[in-house]
């Protein structure tokens, strides 16, 4: 019997190939053999499911650091634009930075977002640290109706 997390050699084949290779998904089970079926049970499985989700986040990370790099140049080119004798194209670019900067401004208010709903979890979770034995007991008998006075 295989370990669980171990993959089968048929599994990691077809895993690099959809993220290395060329060829599209389709393509690549077509190659391998592999039926619909069996890639969806596959995606059913814990561990196959976990590496599929570790290269795509790999990929997300690299394809954006590509665009990180090229981003200021990106802008550098579409400000060029705006001095195009073509108006439409000066006037697609200009829409373009706009577009750019609000998006931007999106990104920077769902990271203060991000941010305050984390300081608000941080201090919702010591509000909520238990009571210490002591005073839970004093409060479940000021419940009680028990004062901890003897008539």
């Amino acid at each position: 019997m295989r370990n669980k997390k171990q993959l089968m050699k048929r599994q990691i084949e077809v895993l690099d190939d959809l993220f290395g290779g060329e060829l599209d998904e389709q393509a690549v089970l077509d190659r391998h053999k592999v039926t619909s079926y069996i890639y969806d049970k596959w995606h059913m499985d814990e561990s196959f499911a976990a590496e599929f989700e570790r290269r795509m986040d790999a990929l997300n990370r690299r394809g954006g650091l590509i665009i990180g790099r090229y981003a200021a140049l990106a802008a550098a080119k579409l400000v060029q634009l705006t001095e195009s004798k073509g108006q439409e194209t000066a006037r697609k670019a200009c829409l373009d930075i706009m577009s750019l900067d609000n998006r931007a401004a999106g990104e920077r208010k769902k990271r203060r977002q991000t941010e305050a709903s984390k300081q608000e979890m941080e201090q919702s979770a010591e509000r909520l640290k238990p009571l210490p034995p002591e005073t839970a007991s004093k409060l479940l008998a000021a419940l009680a109706g028990d004062t901890g006075i003897d008539d």
